[in-house]
Parts: structure tokens; C-alpha cells; sequence
């Protein structure tokens, strides 16, 4: 008798599993709120110099912290939106940082 061979089974078929995890950062917001002290066009002012905003953009974000007490003017990475925040603050503004909902 000859040597046996083993049965061997080959697939062609293979099937591969792949798994991606998507993590959604949410960003974080630089929030501006409004003080009885500094003038509107000092706030305007310290907007275009820390954001490079235009001037419309930066009287819009004035008025609404003027009018609604607060207002969202950068949003982004934490480490960014720390950064600006204190950058605010050192320039006399009230600022804090909070993540969106």
C-alpha cells in the first residue's frame, strides 16, 4: 500500500471581520459672558485681535453677549478652546470653556 495523504480542505471563501469604532468628539465652546465694565467696541476689538474675525462678525458676537448675557465665539478641539479662553481672559474678558451637549 501507497502512503495516505491526509484529507485537506481548502476554502476560497474567507471571511473577515472588521470592526471600526467611530468616536464622535463633541467639541468644546469658548463662551464669552457679558460684565457691566468693558466698553462694546473694546470687546469687539479684542475678538478680531484674538479670532482674526471681521469686524460684522465680531460686533454680531459683542451684541449677543450684550443682549443675551453669553455667546459662543469658537468651537473645537479642548486644547484650542482652552487656549483662547485664557487669551480672553488675560485680555479682561469673563470666559469659561464648556463641552456641547
Amino acid at each position: 500500500m501507497g502512503s495516505v495523504q491526509p484529507l485537506r480542505r481548502t476554502t476560497t471563501d474567507t471571511e473577515i471581520v472588521t470592526r471600526e469604532a467611530v468616536e464622535t468628539k463633541r467639541p468644546w465652546n469658548v463662551v464669552v459672558w457679558n460684565d457691566p465694565v468693558t466698553p462694546m467696541s473694546v470687546v469687539v476689538v479684542i475678538f478680531k485681535k484674538i479670532f482674526g474675525y471681521s469686524n460684522n462678525k465680531c460686533t454680531h458676537l459683542m451684541m449677543t453677549v450684550h443682549h443675551e448675557g453669553r455667546a459662543i465665539v469658537w468651537s473645537g478641539l479642548r486644547d484650542r478652546a482652552e487656549s483662547y479662553c485664557v487669551k480672553i481672559q488675560v485680555a479682561g474678558l469673563l470666559c469659561t470653556i464648556e463641552q456641547e451637549q
